[in-house]
C-alpha cells in the first residue's frame, strides 16, 4: 500500500489514483539557461526513483518533465553571452541530457518545450479572460486576478491579505492589484514573441506548466511534483490557472523535494553558492552522486560536502565488494526471497512515502549476510549477490559488473595495465624485484591495486 506525503494537505496519505491502470505524473523540469546544479540533480534523481517503484506497481505510468525554454532569465542570458535564444537552449537541453545520463536518470515519456506548447498557452488565457480571471492591462500585458480565484493560497497555506502588506509598494500601475501576476507578456525588441490575440508577445512562467501539464494528462491528474521552492509562487498559481480554467480539481497529490544545502543554506543559483553536476562529477563518479541524492529522505534537506560525498563513495564500494567473486548461483533468487523477507521489507520501505535511507539500510543487510555466507554456503551467498543487484537496480545503483566498478576512474588503459603487469611478471621471474616492486608502486598512484594469486596476477581499483 502506498503511502505519499501530500503537501496539499500537510500529511501522508494512502495514494489512490484516479484511473489505477493510467497514473499521470508531471513534474517541473529545468529552465535551460545554464548548466543543471545540484538542487536539480536532487529533483532529476528523486523522481527518477519514484517513477521508477510507481512502474512496478502500476500497469501504466505516464511520467511528464517539461523543459522551459523561453523565460526572463534565459533572454538576459542570452543578451549577455550575445548568442541566440534557440542556440543558448539547446545546448543546455543536450548538456542536461548528459548529465542525466551519467546519474544513471531515465527518460521520461513525455519531455514537452514552451515554446512548442504556445497554442495550450492562449486557449488557457482565453478560458481564464472569458471567466472573469484575467485582464489586459493598459501596458498590453495580460494579469491573472488573484482575488476572483477563491481558493487561492491553499497549496502554500499563504493568506492573501498578509501577502498583500508584504508586497512592494512600486508595482506594476496596470495591474488591478498589487498580487495579481503575469499570464502574457508584450513583445519588447529584440525578444522572441508569438502572434496572440493580446498583441505580439510571451507567455509567463507560470501559464507554461498549467498548459502542458494538462494537455498532456489531462485537466485532473494524480502527482505533481517539483522543488520544495516551487510550492509557492509557482505550484500556487498553477492550481488558479488550471482550476479557473477548466472549473475541476487539478491535482490530487502534490510532492516537493528538500533543498541541498551547503552551510544550512540553500544551493540556488541566485545566491550564487551552486556547484553545478559537471562541476562535482569531475571528482565524483555518477553513481556515487546518485548514492549521495538518494541517501537522504527525499524532503528532508540534504548537506553537501566532500565528506557526504566520500561517504557515498565508500557505501557503494562496500556494497561492490559484497558482490565480488560470486557467479551466478543455482540457488534461485525466489527461493531466497522466500526463505528471507529482504525483498519484502525494500518494497515497504518505498511504499512509506519513498523511504530510500530505509531501503538502502536494507541493501547493507543483504551485503552482510553474503559474507558471512560467503565460506560457509558460495551458491546462498551468490543468490544473495543477485538479490543485492536486483533491489540495487531498483533505486538506480550497482550498475557496473564488480570487476568494471573496481576499475573505473582509472587514468590509464586496460591494455597499458596489461603491459605493465606483464613486465612485471618478467622481473619477478628473473628476481629483479626492485624493477617489481617500483611497477607495483607505478600503478598504485595510478589507484591501480595488484593482486597476486596461484592464478596469477589481477587488479583492481583501489
Amino acid at each position: 500500500m502506498l503511502k505519499i506525503y501530500n503537501t496539499l494537505t500537510n500529511k501522508k496519505e494512502v495514494f489512490k489514483p484516479i484511473n489505477p491502470n493510467n497514473v499521470g505524473v508531471y513534474v517541473c523540469g529545468m529552465t535551460v539557461y545554464d548548466y543543471c546544479h545540484m538542487g536539480h540533480a536532487r529533483v532529476l534523481v528523486m523522481f527518477d526513483v519514484i517513477t521508477r517503484h510507481m512502474r512496478r506497481n502500476f500497469p501504466e505510468v505516464k511520467y511528464v518533465r517539461n523543459i522551459t525554454d523561453i523565460d526572463d532569465k534565459i533572454i538576459n542570458r542570452s543578451i549577455e553571452n550575445q548568442e541566440d535564444i534557440y542556440s543558448l537552449t539547446n545546448r543546455f537541453i543536450d548538456a542536461m541530457h548528459k548529465d542525466e545520463r551519467a546519474l544513471n536518470i531515465l527518460k521520461p515519456d513525455v519531455e514537452p518545450r514552451a515554446t512548442d506548447s504556445i497554442d495550450q498557452m492562449y486557449y488557457m488565457i482565453e478560458s481564464l479572460t472569458e471567466k472573469g480571471l484575467a485582464y489586459q492591462g493598459e501596458n498590453g500585458d495580460v494579469y491573472y486576478s488573484i482575488r476572483n480565484f477563491k481558493n487561492y493560497g491553499k497549496l502554500s497555506g499563504k493568506n492573501l491579505d498578509e501577502l498583500e502588506a508584504g508586497i512592494r509598494v512600486d508595482v506594476e500601475s496596470d495591474k488591478r492589484d498589487p498580487l495579481d501576476f503575469v499570464l502574457w507578456k508584450m513583445a519588447k525588441p529584440d525578444e522572441p514573441k508569438w502572434s496572440s490575440p493580446w498583441g505580439e508577445g510571451r507567455p509567463g512562467w507560470h501559464i507554461e506548466c498549467s498548459a502542458m501539464s494538462t494537455h498532456h494528462l489531462g485537466n485532473h491528474f494524480d502527482i505533481h511534483g517539483g522543488g520544495m521552492d516551487l510550492t509557492f509562487p509557482h505550484h500556487e498559481n498553477e492550481i488558479a490557472q488550471s482550476e479557473g480554467a477548466n472549473n475541476c480539481s487539478f491535482v490530487n497529490t502534490w510532492m516537493h523535494v528538500g533543498f541541498v544545502n551547503i552551510n544550512d543554506e540553500k544551493m540556488s543559483k541566485s545566491l550564487k553558492n551552486f556547484f553545478t553536476i559537471r562541476d562535482v562529477m569531475k571528482r565524483y563518479d555518477g553513481e556515487t552522486l546518485r548514492y549521495f541524492l538518494i541517501s537522504s529522505h527525499y524532503r528532508s534537506p540534504l548537506n553537501f560536502s566532500d565528506e557526504n560525498l566520500n561517504s557515498a563513495k565508500s557505501a557503494l564500494k562496500r556494497l561492490y565488494t559484497a558482490t565480488r567473486d560470486l557467479s551466478a548461483s543455482e540457488v534461485a533468487m525466489n527461493d531466497i526471497s522466500k526463505r528471507f523477507d529482504y525483498e519484502k521489507r525494500f518494497n515497504t520501505a518505498l511504499d512509506d512515502d519513498f523511504n530510500t535511507p530505509i531501503a538502502l539500510s536494507i541493501l547493507f543487510e543483504i551485503a552482510k549476510h553474503i559474507n558471512t555466507e560467503r565460506d560457509k554456503d558460495p551458491e546462498q551467498a551468490s543468490a544473495l549477490s543477485q538479490l543485492l543487484r536486483k533491489l540495487g537496480d531498483y533505486l538506480g545503483i550497482l550498475q557496473y559488473s564488480t570487476e568494471d566498478y573496481f576499475k573505473q576512474g582509472i587514468s590509464i588503459s586496460d591494455a597499458e595495465i596489461e603491459q605493465k603487469i606483464n613486465k612485471r611478471n618478467e622481473a619477478r621471474a628473473a628476481k629483479d624485484f626492485s624493477i617489481s616492486d617500483q611497477i607495483r608502486d607505478e600503478l598504485l598512484t595510478l589507484d591501480v591495486v595488484l593482486e597476486d594469486n596461484e592464478n596469477g596476477t589481477t587488479w583492481r581499483r583501489k
